[in-house]
C-alpha cells in the first residue's frame, strides 16, 4: 500500500537552514498544525502515514525527503550537503530498512533527496549547493543495475531541483524553467509557473490528485487548465523554512 514516512516538526525549526530566502519569525504551533494537516491529507488520499518522533536538536529534520531516496528496488541514504543535517540520516535509515534494502552515498559525495526527481525509469539530479558531481556519480552507480537512466541538471536560483520542478503525472512537468537547465529534461509536456509565483514549481502528485500550496493561485489555475485535479493546502508557516510539499514525506509502496 502507499506508505508515507513523515517526522514531527522540531522545536528548533525557527533555527532552520536558509539559503535563498530571508529569515522570518516562525510560529511553531502554526507550523505544527500545518504539518499535521498535511499528514491528514496524505491519509485522506490513501496513504498509511508513519510519523517519526521529533528531533528537537535538528531544526530541519521534518524534511525527510533530503536524507533518503526511496526507489522500488531499494532506498538510498544520502550524505547531505548541509553538514549540520547529516545527523538526520540514521533514524530514517532505521525506519526504512524494514521496507527496503539500503545503499549509501558517502563523502566526499554530497546528495540531498530534494535534488532527485524520478519520472518512471528516468532520474534527474540537480547539481546545487547541496548536491555535487561526486554524489551524482555514486547514485548513478547504485541505480544503474536497475535500469534507470540518470541525468544531471545544473540548478541556479533555488535550493533544490524540486524547488523548481516536479512531476504532475501524464508525462507533464511543472516548473520554473528560469532556475535550471530544463533542456536536459527532454520529452515532457510543461506547465510553467506564473511569473508572479516563482516558487510555485513544487507540487505533490498522489494518484489522480495534485496537492498544491494555497499560496500560488495563479499557477493552480494553470495546472487545472491542463485537466489535473488540484487540492490545495496551507503551508505558509512551513514555507518560511524554505519548504515545499514533497520535502515533508517519503512516499513509496510497501506491503500492509
Amino acid at each position: 500500500m502507499l506508505t508515507a514516512i513523515t517526522r514531527e516538526v522540531s522545536s528548533s525549526l525557527p533555527n532552520c537552514e536558509l539559503t535563498f530566502i530571508l529569515r522570518q519569525l516562525i510560529d511553531l504551533a502554526k507550523a505544527r498544525a500545518q504539518h499535521h494537516a498535511y499528514e491528514g491529507l496524505l491519509r485522506k488520499l490513501g496513504a498509511r502515514v508513519i510519523s517519526l518522533p521529533e528531533e528537537p536538536d535538528l531544526p530541519d529534520s521534518m524534511f525527510v525527503e533530503d536524507p533518503a531516496i526511496v526507489f522500488d528496488e531499494l532506498a538510498v541514504i544520502c550524505s547531505l550537503g548541509a553538514e549540520i543535517r547529516r545527523k538526520e540520516a540514521p533514524s530514517l535509515a532505521a525506519a526504512l530498512e524494514r521496507y527496503r534494502k539500503l545503499a549509501f552515498v558517502k563523502l566526499p559525495g554530497l546528495l540531498e533527496g530534494g535534488d532527485v526527481l524520478r519520472v518512471g525509469k528516468r532520474i534527474f539530479v540537480g547539481l546545487t549547493r547541496r548536491t555535487n558531481a561526486v554524489g551524482v556519480r555514486q547514485l548513478a552507480v547504485i541505480v544503474s543495475q536497475f535500469g534507470y537512466d540518470l541525468t544531471a541538471v545544473p540548478v541556479e536560483g533555488c535550493l533544490h531541483l524540486k524547488s523548481a520542478v516536479t512531476c504532475l503525472g501524464r508525462n507533464t512537468l511543472l516548473g520554473n524553467r528560469a532556475w535550471f537547465q530544463w533542456s536536459r529534461m527532454d520529452g515532457f509536456e510543461w506547465v510553467d509557473v506564473d511569473a508572479a509565483e516563482p516558487h510555485a514549481g513544487n507540487a505533490l502528485a498522489i494518484g489522480d490528485t495534485v496537492v498544491f500550496p494555497v499560496s500560488f493561485p495563479r499557477t493552480k489555475e494553470r495546472i487545472e487548465s491542463r485537466g489535473f485535479h488540484v487540492t490545495t493546502i496551507e503551508i505558509g508557516e512551513l514555507q518560511k523554512a524554505e519548504s515545499g510539499l514533497t520535502c515533508s514525506s517519503l512516499l513509496f509502496d510497501a506491503p500492509q
